[in-house]
């Protein structure tokens, strides 16, 4: 490797969230595979969380290091400990989102110090989408920054196409269908699945965040998407026409590839990994449906309760994640009471908390996954070559459901029709999904008219998943891009 390819120095800077945490790690994990020099930008309480994947990956002689900066909880009225947007709840994040991105804002002095004295000095910032104040630091350090994107081209490029045509606007009612002009396949959606972002008015809390974002988003050197061309070529080609300089650098959790590795991403498991595969073992191929709807998600109690009973009529063998903003004694109650664990005995695995997910998706007894189709769980899905049964609850996960199930069709939809709110009184909440739904839905995956087919274009989409990360291919060569344009761009200043 060159001496000057040596001595690039990438500096990472993540909104302090799993879902952007996570993927910028793992595509710091592939910058240090390629001989430059990496440091992650984290904050105390998230360094401990990362550390294990850091220690693995320095074990490994890559040149990749953590660097720590002080969380403002308290500066911005954040309860203490709350270093990551997972520890809110869905009713605090309306109230307390704005304190949190605050914080994160508040990081910029901070790293300035941190980078004037870095050696060597840092060649670019790549900050993930949410961090638009990044922009200003490259400029005063005379660098670029480039923005890595946590989502699809076919999102930015939907998020594009309803911001110019306003179709939205134009329909009587939130339960309304209308298709999203401009795109290459025939997408329809409802109101009442958008993003609370498109949606807005002038006078939500949260506008003044969106309007930093949107005033900026042109001002990166150059915008990095964890995607790889293969899966969705027609809308890299289409968002290639929004950005001056794209790079798909996905899936960049396929640079996990041991056991340890797998199984330290994001956070300590809640189970001991050794038991969760022996447990995966007594099952058959592809028979198990694995259950987890993301770090962000927080359920009702009764809909909780609809969909164990739902995976109970399945009578199909699955593991259920029930993440930490979801579980409560109230629920622990009514799963002791209803003896739902003695009633799955031998065919149903509860995990309360952090699962390792790359692992038990990578097992080759799980044949599908219930997902809230987040993007980065998505795509550990398909380098896995998993069909999905698809419940979206906010943000662009009502548009990756439709991309799942209509453009790339490895995906049966639950059926749920509109976002998930915050609930203020969980006894009035209407459930958005039946038991009966998540039976027929969980039948239809496996045993469907259409099952066959699905799981082999899911097959064949993960074997494209891992060439494009592979020497010589799509993204492979996208890294290699951005490794050059980076060289160049800091040639360039002297």
């Amino acid at each position: 490797m060159a001496s000057n390819i040596q001595q690039l120095h990438f500096v990472l800077v993540p909104l302090m969230s799993q879902s952007h945490i996570i993927p910028l790690t793992d595509f710091g994990k592939l910058l240090a595979q390629r001989g430059v020099v990496v440091t992650m930008i984290t904050t105390p309480l998230n360094a401990v969380r990362c550390k294990p994947i850091i220690d693995g990956a320095q074990n490994a002689n890559l040149n990749i290091q953590l660097a720590s900066l002080h969380f403002p909880t308290r500066e911005v009225g954040l309860p203490e400990g709350v270093e990551n947007l997972d520890e809110l709840s869905m009713k605090s994040l309306k109230t307390l989102g704005i304190n949190f991105f605050q914080a994160n804002e508040m990081l910029r002095e901070p790293l300035e110090k941190l980078l004037a004295e870095m050696v060597p000095r840092p060649s670019c910032i790549i900050s993930t989408d949410a961090l638009p104040w990044t922009n200003e630091v490259a400029w005063k350090f005379k660098i670029p920054r480039y923005s890595f994107n946590t989502i699809s081209c076919f999102s930015l490029v939907l998020f594009h196409k309803l911001k110019i045509s306003r179709v939205h606007e134009s329909v009587t009612s939130d339960s309304e269908s209308f298709v999203v002009p401009g795109l290459p396949d025939k997408i329809e959606l409802k109101r009442s699945q958008l993003p609370e972002w498109v949606k807005r008015t002038s006078n939500d809390n949260n506008s003044h965040v969106m309007d930093k974002l949107k005033a900026t988003e042109h001002l990166p050197r150059g915008v990095l998407v964890n995607t790889f061309e293969e899966m969705e070529p027609r809308y890299v080609e289409e968002f290639k026409k929004q950005e001056k300089l794209v790079f798909c650098v996905g899936s960049v959790s396929l640079c996990n590839t041991d056991q340890s590795d797998m199984s330290s991403r994001g956070n300590k498991a809640s189970v001991e990994e050794d038991s969760c595969l022996k447990w995966l073992d007594s099952m058959k191929p592809c028979s198990v449906i694995y259950v987890c709807f993301g770090s962000l998600s927080n359920i009702p109690y009764p809909q909780l309760i609809e969909l164990g009973l739902g995976l109970e009529a399945s009578n199909r063998p699955f593991i259920w994640i029930i993440r930490k903003g979801d579980y409560s004694p109230r629920l622990e109650k009514w799963l002791e009471e209803y003896r739902f664990e003695e009633k799955v005995k031998g065919r149903g695995l509860i995990i309360r908390g952090w699962a390792p997910q790359v692992l038990i998706l990578s097992h080759p007894s799980v044949g599908g996954f219930f997902t809230h189709c987040g993007w980065n769980s998505i795509l550990e899905a398909v380098c896995e070559g998993m069909p999905m049964i698809t419940w979206p609850m906010f943000a662009e996960q009502f548009y990756n459901e439709r991309f799942v199930v209509d453009v790339v069709k490895i995906g049966v939809p639950v059926g749920v029709e509109e976002a998930l709110t915050s609930v203020e009184d969980e006894e009035k909440f209407e459930l958005l999904v039946t038991s009966s739904q998540v039976k027929e839905a969980i039948d239809e995956l496996m045993d469907g008219e259409d099952a066959g087919e699905r799981r082999k274009r899911a097959r064949e989409l993960g074997e494209k998943a891992k060439k494009a990360i592979e020497d010589g291919g799509s993204s492979y060569l996208y890294i290699t891009n951005l490794i050059e344009d980076v060289r160049q761009q800091n040639s360039s200043r002297f």
